[in-house]
């Protein structure tokens, strides 16, 4: 994966934070107030760990948030953060709960492997997302938040109407701190019915 060393890069090195996509989830979070104090989040594709770092300090002392990858987290992360490296199509809900209760907030910054073919990129982040969905019809609480990217192209219409079905209020974002040329884009769920 190529790196980007743009001015999101730098400031990220310089305020501590894993990766350049902290500021992504900053962004939208301060549009929106996604996350609040106190907060139980679960961060699915979390790793390096920049959103862990930045959900931390949102829902301090006081939340719980839990992040899975299959990829390693190698950061210093308070008491209140776990991580499970696994993949979360081979964890059950019970693997996912935190602190034995639902999720006020889930996050997913999940990506396929890519191949390079637009379509079937776009249809392998669905997939995606449709497990993402899946997993928050049983783990989301009432009036939760789900924001998950996705990648732009024809299944994005379908995951909105799904996204509709399961929220009082769907929203397309595109941070300016993601790359103009990047074809994703997240889908902010808020409301849960």
């Amino acid at each position: 994966m190529k790196k980007i060393k743009d001015h999101y890069f730098h400031k990220a090195r310089k305020n501590g934070y894993a990766a350049r996509s902290a500021y992504k989830l900053e962004e939208i979070d301060k549009k929106y107030r996604i996350i609040r104090k106190g907060n139980a989040v679960l961060d699915l594709g979390c790793s390096p760990g920049s959103w862990l770092q930045y959900v931390s300090k949102k829902v301090g002392e006081s939340g719980h948030v839990l992040g899975v990858d299959l990829q390693p987290v190698n950061i210093s992360l308070p008491p209140h953060v776990k991580v499970i490296q696994a993949d979360i199509f081979e964890l059950t809900v019970n693997d996912l709960q935190i602190e034995g209760g639902l999720a006020d907030v889930i996050l997913s910054d999940m990506a396929p492997k890519t191949s390079g073919i637009q379509t079937a990129d776009a249809q392998r982040s669905y997939m995606l997302n449709k497990k993402v969905l899946d997993l928050a019809d049983d783990l989301l609480s009432q009036q939760g938040t789900l924001l998950v990217k996705a990648f732009q192209g024809k299944p994005l219409d379908e995951l909105r109407s799904d996204f509709r079905e399961m929220f009082d209020q769907v929203k397309l974002c595109k941070p300016k701190s993601s790359r103009s040329e990047s074809v994703e884009i997240f889908i902010l769920g808020t409301g849960r019915k």
